[in-house]
C-alpha cells in the first residue's frame, strides 16, 4: 500500500517529522506553490499558521486532502465556505497553549496589579516614586471562552486568590451564559478576552461593552484579535472609560510599524507570544505525530473542530 502523501504549509523553522520517516511522502509548499499541489496530498499539516493561503487556495479544482491539521488554536485562517461543506476532517493544537497563555495573562494581572509598567518607566528615568499598589487576592475577574485555555486562566487566576466567573457560547455547571456577560463585566477587576473567532464573537468588545466596565478595569485579549475594535478600545482608553489594556492579537499582524496601538497610555502591547514558551514547536510538531499515527492507522482523531462553528466543541 502507498505511503499517504502528507502536505505541509511550511514556516521557518520546518517542523521535525523524523518519526514518519517511511509512514509518509511529505511534499512542502508555501503560499505561492499551495494551490497546485493540493490535489496531491492526503493530508495537510498547516505549519505556516498565520497564513491564509489555505482560504484562498481551497476553493480550486481537483480533488482535496482528507485531513487538515492546523498548528494552532484557531482555525479562522483557513476556513472557507468549501472546506466547511466538504468532507475533510480538520483538526487543530488544542492543548498546547493553555497553561503557557493562563501563565501569560496571570502575568500581566500581577504587572498591572504592581503597576511594574510605572516601576519600569521611573527606573528609565531615575526617579525614586513610592506608591501603592493592588492587592490582585480578593479581586473579580470575567474570563469569555469557556475552552480548555479560557478554563485553564480561570484556574491559573484563582489560585492568585482571584474569583472568576467564566462566560461560554452556552451555560452550564460552572459556566455563565452570554446573557449574563454584561452584567458579570460590570463587577470585573479583570475582563479576559480567550475566545474563539466566530461570525458570533466578532467586534464583541466594542464601545458598548467598554462602556459597561469599571474604570479601573483592566482588559486582557489572548483570544483572536478581530474580537476587539480596536478603535473603541482605544476611544475608552483615552476617555478613562477603563483602567488599562494589554492586547496579545490584532487585527492585522505582524502590528504595522505606523499603527496607533504602539503610543496608547495603559496599553501593553506583545507579539502573539502569550502561548509560546521554549519547545512550543517541538510539542506542536510532536502532537502533530501522534494525530497522524491515529490517522494513518484508522483510528479517531482528538481535537476535531466542528467547522460550522469553529471551534472543537465540547467546551463552549
Amino acid at each position: 500500500m502507498p505511503e499517504p502523501t502528507l502536505l505541509v504549509l511550511d514556516a521557518d523553522p520546518p517542523p521535525r517529522l523524523g518519526r514518519l520517516s517511511g509512514r509518509a511522502r511529505v511534499l512542502h509548499a508555501d503560499a505561492h506553490t499551495l494551490a497546485d499541489l493540493l490535489p496531491l496530498a492526503d493530508a495537510l499539516l498547516v505549519w505556516d499558521f498565520t497564513s491564509d493561503a489555505v482560504r484562498r487556495a481551497w476553493p480550486g479544482d481537483g480533488p482535496r486532502p482528507r485531513w487538515v491539521h492546523t498548528a494552532s488554536a484557531g482555525v479562522d485562517h483557513l476556513l472557507c465556505p468549501e472546506l466547511v461543506s466538504s468532507d475533510t476532517v480538520v483538526t487543530n493544537a488544542r492543548g498546547v497553549f493553555d497553561q503557557p497563555i493562563a501563565e501569560y495573562v496571570a502575568g500581566l494581572v500581577l504587572a498591572f496589579a504592581k503597576d511594574l509598567p510605572g516601576t519600569l518607566e521611573s527606573q528609565r528615568r531615575r526617579r525614586w516614586q513610592h506608591r501603592e499598589t493592588v492587592r490582585v487576592a480578593g479581586t473579580r475577574a470575567t474570563v469569555v471562552g469557556s475552552g480548555p485555555i479560557g478554563l485553564a486562566i480561570a484556574r491559573t487566576l484563582e489560585a492568585l486568590g482571584v474569583t472568576v466567573a467564566v462566560v461560554g457560547r452556552t451555560g452550564r455547571t460552572g459556566v455563565h451564559g452570554p446573557g449574563d456577560l454584561d452584567r458579570l463585566l460590570a463587577g470585573a477587576d479583570w475582563v479576559v478576552c480567550a475566545a474563539p473567532l466566530t461570525g458570533e464573537t466578532r467586534g464583541m468588545f466594542d464601545a458598548a461593552r467598554f462602556a459597561v466596565m469599571r474604570s479601573s478595569a483592566r482588559f486582557i485579549n489572548v483570544g483572536r484579535g478581530p474580537l476587539v475594535v480596536e478603535e473603541d478600545l482605544v476611544a475608552a482608553l483615552g476617555k478613562g472609560s477603563i483602567g488599562g489594556a494589554a492586547l496579545d492579537v490584532f487585527a492585522h499582524e505582524p502590528l504595522p510599524e505606523q499603527s496607533p496601538l504602539w503610543d496608547v497610555p495603559g496599553l501593553v502591547v506583545s507579539p502573539h507570544m502569550s502561548g509560546d514558551t521554549v519547545g512550543w514547536r517541538d510539542e506542536l510538531a510532536a502532537q502533530f505525530v501522534d494525530l497522524y499515527e491515529r490517522w494513518a492507522d484508522g483510528k479517531p482523531l482528538a481535537n476535531v473542530v466542528d467547522k460550522k462553528r469553529g471551534y472543537v466543541t465540547g467546551h463552549d
